[in-house]
């Protein structure tokens, strides 16, 4: 009975690490960008015990950036509010895992991955200075969209910048009721934190 409980767990909890605020790949023709190393993981709680789910794979579909954001400047540019103009990110569904690959079957029928499979993210706008941002966007799960702020604090290592995060998201909030098992003793937390830590670089290519 635990057992089938922390897959229900996991199953309902990975649909909302699609806030996952990773940052793939795409060309631009002024500032391509890159991931060089991601991990976005989701943590959740019952009154019985933990559970975490987790992704690497995420992709860019949009991003523009104001004429100044160029040059040997660029990192600290683009962190300022409206320079970067636009920023939409996808997570393939099916990329989440568990610890175990039989949950993720359950884990994928409740993000609904056939009829929707990228969970989005699509920025509104930047706020914040000094390394402390945070970005304002409109997230989407298994087609509810819900309007979310993503605190982050961004540091330089050589040529790369550092984007690390955390937030708590309700599962409510996307359509998703917390779990229950054992005629409703064994219970989920709805709320569950999502942490983010990403490389990003500029692209030779």
């Amino acid at each position: 009975m635990t057992r089938h409980f922390s897959a229900r767990s996991l199953v309902f909890t990975a649909a909302v690490a699609a806030l996952t605020i990773a940052v793939g790949t795409h060309t631009v023709a002024e500032a391509p960008l890159a991931v060089n190393t991601a991990r976005i993981t989701i943590a959740g709680t019952s009154n019985v015990h933990d559970f975490t789910a987790s992704t690497t794979q995420a992709k860019v579909t949009r991003v523009e950036f104001a004429a100044e954001v160029a040059g040997a400047s660029f990192w600290e540019d683009v962190q300022k509010p409206g320079a970067l103009t636009a920023f939409d990110i996808s997570i393939p569904a099916t990329t989440l895992k568990s610890e175990k690959e039989g949950l993720d079957k359950n884990m994928y029928k409740a993000l609904k991955t056939k009829e929707h499979p990228e969970i989005t993210f699509t920025l509104a706008r930047l706020e914040g200075t000094g390394g402390l941002l945070k970005a304002l966007g409109t997230l989407q799960i298994a087609g509810v969209e819900r309007q979310i702020a993503l605190p982050l604090k961004t540091t330089r290592r050589g040529g790369m910048l550092n984007v690390i995060g955390e937030v708590d998201v309700m599962m409510t909030d996307y359509g998703i009721a917390p779990p229950k098992a054992m005629m409703g003793m064994i219970k989920c937390d709805p709320k569950i934190k999502v942490s983010f830590e990403l490389a990003l670089a500029l692209s030779t290519t």
